[in-house]
């Protein structure tokens, strides 16, 4: 049990330590990416206004029947395909990469190139 909490204080404190230096504005939002062993999920967020501007996961119904699996790289491309459409259809081309409390590498840097290859830059 013990274990577990320092665990969960760890994750917290990587993502803190993340967040510290990006703010979504209005002008770029924030790309914020969350993942579980079974999914993924992204959202395009205003810090500012507190609002999601966008968001995209592996349990949406248009998405879930593309893929076979929410946990692996073809569903992460997936979901930074379709948040970066439904970002540009919300008028967003600029967002600024929160990678949270997970490393920018397989499943995370998957959704971010397919994103920026769907036209979002950051």
């Amino acid at each position: 049990m013990d274990h577990s909490r320092s665990i969960l204080r760890q994750r917290l404190r990587r993502r803190h330590r993340v967040r510290r230096f990006i703010r979504g504005t209005a002008e770029r939002p924030r790309l914020s990416v969350f993942r579980t062993h079974k999914h993924i999920y992204a959202q395009v967020i205003d810090d500012v206004s507190g609002r999601t501007l966008a968001s995209a996961s592996s349990m949406d119904k248009q998405i879930r029947s593309g893929i076979t699996f929410g946990g692996n790289k073809d569903a992460a491309e997936a979901i930074g395909k379709a948040v970066a459409e439904r970002a540009k259809a919300a008028g967003v081309t600029k967002v600024c990469f929160d990678r949270g409390e997970f490393r920018y590498h397989g499943r995370v840097a998957a959704l971010a190139d397919a994103a920026r290859a769907a036209g979002l830059e950051f």
